[in-house]
C-alpha cells in the first residue's frame, strides 16, 4: 500500500471490516467469518519479503484479485464507489454464472464482487 491510512480507509468505509491492529505502517482488518485482511506498507513490507512490491500506476491495476461474495451487487459495487473505489467493469452476469462487478481499491488492488444467480453458462 502506497498509503496505509487511506486503504484502512477505504476498507472500512467500503466493507465496515473491524479493525483489529493499526501500528501505522500494518493494519489488519477482520472480514465475516473470522478472515482477516492485512493492509502493509510496501516499503516495509519489503523488509519482511526483501522485494519491494512495485507501486501500480494510477491508471492501471495490480495483476490479483480478491473475489468476494456479496449479497447485493449493484448495492456493494455503489458502496465501494463512494469510499473512493474506481469503476472497472459494472456489475453483469457473467458466463460462469455470477452476477459480478469489477472494481480497484486506491492502490489499483482489483475486487470482484460477485453473487451466484444459477448454473454455469456453456
Amino acid at each position: 500500500m502506497e498509503d496505509v491510512a487511506r486503504s484502512r480507509a477505504f476498507y472500512v468505509a467500503a466493507f465496515d471490516w473491524a479493525v483489529r491492529v493499526d501500528v501505522g505502517v500494518y493494519v489488519e482488518l477482520e472480514a465475516p467469518g473470522g478472515f482477516h485482511v492485512g493492509l502493509y506498507d510496501r516499503r516495509g513490507y519489503a523488509k519482511n519479503t526483501g522485494r519491494l512490491p512495485v507501486a501500480v500506476p494510477a491508471d492501471a491495476v495490480a495483476p490479483g484479485e480478491l473475489y468476494l461474495r456479496v449479497d447485493d451487487v449493484p448495492a456493494a459495487a455503489a458502496r465501494l464507489e463512494r469510499a473512493g473505489g474506481r469503476v472497472l467493469s459494472p456489475a453483469a452476469l457473467r458466463p460462469w454464472g455470477d452476477e459480478v462487478a469489477y472494481l480497484a481499491d486506491p492502490d489499483g488492488h482489483v475486487l470482484a464482487l460477485s453473487r451466484p444467480t444459477g448454473p454455469v453458462a456453456d
